[in-house]
């Protein structure tokens, strides 16, 4: 699967340049006594260009924790990356559909806002707004259910998410399985040749295939119908390579 995987992100890589330069780049705002980069119009592209960032970031840092056999923390960076694809969605069906409600200027506008308000972190009063995950994951069902209960897609959304909390809080179900061995002990340095790091890089497969369509909706918010199109057909590629078939029940 790493070659699969590696040929992935080519494509991703090169999706991500074409969709980065088709926004405004970012600018150098003065920050202290030094600066950072902003993006000055804050739009809703630029924000998916944003998380179309760390999609990709996120599935090398996966990758990278599972080989290492930190299978706690690949399994949390995967609840990041299934949000960010929430959270991609919610911002392309907006543009794709043509309509940008309240909730998507509530979330932008929490999206930009600065971390700190003052010079110094202790003496920031800075509260950021964040829309709650219920709100994004129901618009996002609404839409791709048009017409239909979206009930179901709404739950197995939240199932996921659930599953993936456990890591990220520390549950104990999720924290002893990192017990292993006779006796049984902790394996607080990685579980690297163990049974649940093969479940894990079974698992890995999802994130990747969810990127790949958070690309291609991106590329049509865009209105980059080659790109789209070229995604798309990757997307089934990449399913059919890895012989999962998953792409066939969208």
């Amino acid at each position: 699967m790493d070659g699969l995987y590696n040929q992935t992100f080519h494509h991703l890589d090169k999706a991500f340049k074409k969709l980065e330069s088709a926004v405004p780049p970012p600018e150098k705002v003065p920050y202290g006594n030094a600066f950072v980069f902003r993006y000055k119009e804050k739009t809703i592209h630029q924000a998916m260009v944003q998380k179309l960032a760390r999609v990709v970031s996120g599935l090398h840092a996966a990758q990278l924790l599972l080989e290492n056999g930190f299978l706690q923390e690949q399994a949390a960076v995967q609840r990041m990356l299934d949000e960010f694809h929430q959270d991609i969605l919610f911002l392309a069906y907006a543009v794709i559909n043509n309509e940008q409600t309240e909730l998507h200027a509530e979330y932008l506008n929490a999206f930009y806002k600065e971390e700190f308000d003052s010079p110094t972190a202790v003496e920031s009063s800075q509260d950021r707004p964040m829309v709650p995950r219920r709100k994004i994951r129901a618009y996002v069902a609404r839409v791709e259910l048009e017409g239909n209960d979206p009930s179901t897609g709404v739950t197995l959304s939240r199932t996921l998410h659930s599953v993936y909390s456990g890591f990220v809080h520390g549950a104990s179900p999720h924290i002893m399985d990192m017990v292993q061995g006779s006796p049984p002990r902790f394996r607080i340095h990685g579980m690297g040749g163990s049974s649940r790091q093969e479940e894990h890089r079974y698992d890995l497969y999802n994130p990747f295939f969810r990127a790949i369509s958070s690309f291609a909706v991106v590329a049509k918010a865009f209105g980059d119908d080659e790109l789209f199109q070229n995604l798309r057909e990757y997307h089934l590629e990449f399913d059919k390579l890895a012989g999962r078939n998953n792409a066939c029940r969208e």
